[in-house]
Order: C-alpha cells, then sequence, then structure tokens
C-alpha cells in the first residue's frame, strides 16, 4: 500500500512539473507580445511583473512562517533563500528579458532549456548525486526532440551582432537558472517547498524592484494600459501558479527529473506561438515534440 503511495506521489509530482513549465512557457510569449505592441524597457516590464506578484508571495510567506510546526531559518538558510531567489528570479529572469529583445520565441526556448543538462552536471559535480542511467537516456531523448523541433529556427540569415548579443544573454540565464533549480532542490526538503518559493521570490521581486528604481527614471504609474495587461498576465500565469507548481513538483520528485520533465516548455511555446504570434509549425516540430514525450513518460517509471 505504501509502495502504491509513493508511485502515485511520484506521478502526481510529474504532472505537477508538467503544468508548471507550461505555464512558465507562456512567459516568452507574453514578453514578446508586449515588446510588438508596446514600447516598455525589459527593466520596467520585469519590474511591473514581480511588483504585481509580491502580494501574493508576501501573504504566502506570511502563512507559511505562522504555522504551529514552523521552524525558523537559520541565518544561513536566510542567506541561501535570498541569494538563490535572486540568481533564479531576478538575474535569470532580468537575462531573459533582455534577451527576448534580440532574438524569437522558438530561439529563446532553444537556449534557455540546455539548463536540465547543467542541473544534472552541477548535481554529480557539486553535491555528488548518483544520476541513473534511465535520467541519462531520458535526458537523451529529450534533447534529439529538441534538437529535431527546433532545427527549422535556426535561420544562418540571423548572424547579425544583436544576435549573437541575446543568444549569449539567455544562454547565461539558463546556466543561472539551472543554479536556482539545484539549489531550490538542497534546500526545499529543510524548510518546504511553499516557504522557500515564497521567500525566494519576495527576495527576487525586491532585488527587481530596486533595480528599477536605480537604473531608471520614468514613473511605474504612467504606463500604457496595455503593459500593466500584460504584466499581470505575467505575473499570475507564468510566475506565481508556476513558481509554486515547480517548487512542490521538485520536492516530489527531485530537481533532475523536474529538469527533464521542463522540457516540455519549448513544445508548450512553439504550440503557443502559433496562436499568439504567428510562428509556422513543421513537421519536425511534431516529430521532436513525440520524442519529448517519450522522455517524459520513460522517467515514470520504476
Amino acid at each position: 500500500m505504501a509502495e502504491k503511495k509513493s508511485y502515485s506521489y511520484f506521478i502526481g509530482g510529474v504532472a505537477i512539473c508538467l503544468l508548471g513549465a507550461i505555464c512558465f512557457s507562456t512567459k516568452a510569449i507574453i514578453v514578446k507580445l508586449a515588446y510588438k505592441e508596446t514600447t516598455v524597457d525589459p527593466v520596467t516590464l520585469l519590474a511591473l511583473r514581480m511588483i504585481f506578484s509580491l502580494p501574493f508571495f508576501i501573504i504566502s510567506a506570511w502563512w507559511s512562517s505562522s504555522k504551529s510546526d514552523n521552524i525558523p531559518f537559520t541565518w544561513k538558510q536566510w542567506l541561501a533563500v535570498a541569494v538563490i531567489g535572486c540568481v533564479g528570479y531576478y538575474v535569470s529572469s532580468l537575462l531573459d528579458f533582455i534577451g527576448l529583445r534580440y532574438v524569437t520565441a522558438g530561439i529563446e526556448r532553444l537556449i534557455l532549456f540546455t539548463y536540465p543538462t547543467m542541473v544534472l552536471l552541477m548535481s554529480v559535480g557539486i553535491f555528488k548525486v548518483k544520476i541513473r542511467r534511465l535520467q541519462w537516456l531520458a535526458l537523451l531523448t529529450t534533447y534529439i526532440g529538441l534538437f529535431i523541433a527546433f532545427w527549422g529556427e535556426i535561420k544562418l540569415d540571423e548572424q547579425s551582432e544583436k544576435f549573437f548579443i541575446g543568444s549569449l544573454l539567455i544562454f547565461i540565464c539558463a546556466i543561472t537558472y539551472a543554479i536556482y533549480i539545484v539549489g531550490s532542490g538542497q534546500l526545499i526538503p529543510a524548510i518546504g517547498a511553499a516557504k522557500f518559493n515564497s521567500y525566494a521570490m519576495s527576495f527576487a521581486a525586491l532585488a527587481v524592484v530596486l533595480h528599477f528604481f536605480i537604473s531608471n527614471e520614468n514613473s511605474l504609474l504612467t504606463m500604457d494600459r496595455e503593459v500593466y495587461v500584460y504584466s499581470f498576465l505575467m505575473s499570475i500565469i507564468s510566475t506565481v501558479i508556476p513558481s509554486y507548481l515547480i517548487a512542490n513538483g521538485i520536492k516530489r520528485v527531485g530537481s533532475g527529473n523536474a529538469a527533464i520533465i521542463g522540457s516540455v516548455g519549448p513544445v508548450s511555446t512553439i504550440v503557443q506561438a502559433y496562436f499568439f504570434l504567428q510562428e509556422p509549425i513543421h513537421a519536425m516540430q511534431l516529430i521532436g515534440t513525440g520524442l519529448i514525450l517519450v522522455g517524459i513518460l520513460m522517467i515514470t517509471k520504476k
């Protein structure tokens, strides 16, 4: 009975990670729409996103800390949560938002989703985590799928300076996000998924707002209505909801498996880009989608 419950718990974690990855993948679509229809800059857009998200994280942080079984953070845990939160959702998001000004949503997903490889390598090199052969095989399968799905997205005539700058920024973003995934995987078992996520995102939001006030002379109260709409949608659909889903999913399946499952994100981006950005879907993208789903199903088996 316990074995069946454990299996259901793991499968539930897979589903949670899938939903979180799909919600998170809407971010690139919303950002590209905001750049297309408004004149907002990356720092302002990111600041509004985090301002709209912050109340949810503050309330959740207060609620998780007021429980009777709550164990207060040590000073090392406070520092670790602050650093990891800022790396994952301040530095990483800022690099991503700037990079999206120069590359398409498809290219952004292609580069960003190299992070599962980085997660597994960091887990092995830093924390001496043993990676099972099935995980490596699942990872290889998903990356073959990603390669096939995005082959048509790479245009040799786009080799401009801005394209290379945007690609480099998003690649660094992938590294910082991998650091967040690995670090959260070590902290969540000790302090809890909801509590970790609430405080980590709160620290990141404060860092983003501070960055805005230091670097930007514009007022956040005089933006076009569309900027507020896109920022609010981004805060709820691709920030608040997926951050809690991913944190809980990591608790259930581990950071390595969560990273592999997150590979479904680019597939979600392809579909959304087709409907919202009029980017075509090719046969190779559909083949890649099938391989990615196979890779995800492989890690749901014992």
